[in-house]
């Protein structure tokens, strides 16, 4: 890293610590200056004091918390910069492509494979029972492409966890590459992945996801969402060698090692969270790679989206339940540990929290009129979704205009899917019974 970069980066810390260190001024004097503040310090109603205490406390918490990731997100950026990406190391990879009922989609993903920049590689399609013609379209392209072939396996229905295990099974790669049906993979995917693999310790490189339909608010949230919300965890979380989750639209694997830890599991709705766990408790170390990018469909209606997030969210919940004496053995694998209270606190803790914040205001509101602390608690966080947006426009280099949906997205998005996820945990609590609830695919594009 040259001397240019060390400058960069320290005018980018200057000012980003001095935009937080603003909040935090006028987060105190908007407190100190609104009715909520004369009220908390004056008639000490024991109820209220309680919880504005509480909120401020959260509030400063997750202000450091956003801190964090953007500073170790940061350091990973220029780690990542300053590399060399040609290492001349390229193990032959296996890409798995588990498919049901994919017919729209099927042969743009598979087109896409065949177009990478990378010589030792075959791609292996597993038909997991579909129903349409997913099959026929993927046997049309069933061949040799100079050194790639194309391989179709079919299965009866038994679930995206079984048709994994059914390609490894059939995998001759020391590397397999897991792909969701719908991904479309940047050429330079496989060769910026393998890399990391030169350190014996990486057991698993987790991608760069990206929604590619934005044509509408809900898909344009989500192309926020995924960069600021998914992509920046991962790159702070790359800093210390243990990415949380690896994505299913993009994940490389040493294979053995995934054989070792006994593969996908079927008794949870996120298998790879749930593989994910076991690498990291394993001892293995996790990489994220921002250059490899699979550009996926997101959902295009409410609907479907929501259907997404419970089933997401009670899939972590019960990949956690999977592991209850990790969470208080940090002794046995910190890394486990500390990944386990952090989905914790993203899928339960942080949307309950939110939730009570939002009913306690707008309550307060009409009650006293506490318009001061309504409008303090959104706009803080409001600029700390603003401040976060542009440095994952900025690293990513992405598009620019997404940065304004940072206040939608505050606005009414987060909440939504928060009360999302708060209804998908008190269903898994409770033990409610749900089926898999597959995404419907356009096969749209933005």
């Amino acid at each position: 890293m040259d001397v240019y970069a060390k400058r960069g980066g320290l005018r980018y810390w200057v000012a980003l610590l001095g935009t937080l260190f603003a909040m935090l001024v006028i987060s105190v004097f908007i407190f100190a200056v609104t009715d909520a503040g004369d009220y908390y310090f004056g008639r000490r109603s024991l109820f209220i004091s309680i919880s504005i205490t509480i909120l401020i406390f959260f509030l400063l918490f997750l202000i450091l918390r956003y801190f964090f990731l953007l500073w170790f997100s940061f350091v990973q950026h220029i780690e990542f910069i300053s590399q060399n990406s040609e290492v001349g190391f390229e193990p032959y990879v296996s890409i798995l492509v588990p498919a049901y009922n994919e017919e729209r989609v099927i042969e743009k993903a598979i087109r896409s494979l065949l177009q990478q920049d990378y010589r030792n590689y075959e791609i292996i399609v597993i038909d997991d029972g579909s129903s349409d013609g997913t099959s026929a379209v993927a046997q049309k392209l069933v061949g040799t492409y100079g050194q790639t072939s194309v391989k179709l396996i079919r299965q009866q229905n038994a679930g995206k966890a079984a048709a994994l295990n059914m390609g490894i099974s059939a995998a001759r790669g020391e590397m397999i590459l897991c792909v969701d049906a719908d991904s479309n993979l940047a050429p330079d995917s496989l060769a910026m992945m393998t890399r990391h693999f030169v350190d014996p310790k990486v057991a698993a490189v987790a991608g760069n996801v990206k929604v590619r339909n934005r044509h509408n608010l809900i898909t344009r949230l989500q192309a926020l969402e995924y960069i600021e919300g998914l992509n920046l965890a991962r790159q702070a979380q790359a800093f210390f060698r243990s990415v949380n989750i690896i994505p299913g639209p993009i994940g490389m694997f040493r294979r053995k090692i995934v054989m070792d830890v006994g593969g996908y599991e079927s008794d949870t709705f996120a298998e790879d969270a749930d593989l994910t766990l076991k690498i990291v408790t394993a001892g293995h170390h996790i990489r994220y790679e921002p250059r490899a990018i699979s550009f996926t469909e997101a959902p295009e209606t409410m609907h479907q989206l929501l259907k997404q997030r419970y089933r997401w969210t009670r899939g972590i919940l019960q990949s956690m339940k999977k592991r209850p004496d990790e969470f208080l053995r940090p002794w046995r694998s910190f890394a486990t540990f500390a990944i386990l209270w952090y989905m914790l606190f993203e899928a339960v803790l942080w949307p309950a929290m939110n939730i009570f914040a939002n009913v306690f205001l707008i309550g307060m509101n009409f009650a006293f009129g506490f318009t001061g602390l309504l409008l303090f608690w959104f706009l803080q966080l409001t600029v700390l979704d603003v401040v976060a947006a542009i440095h994952c426009v900025a690293v990513e280099e992405e598009d620019l205009w997404l940065v304004p949906y940072a206040v939608v997205y505050r606005l009414f998005f987060v909440l939504i899917i928060d009360v999302c996820k708060v209804l998908a945990t008190v269903e898994e609590v409770a033990g409610f019974k749900m089926s898999w609830g597959k995404l419907v695919r356009t096969g749209t594009e933005s």
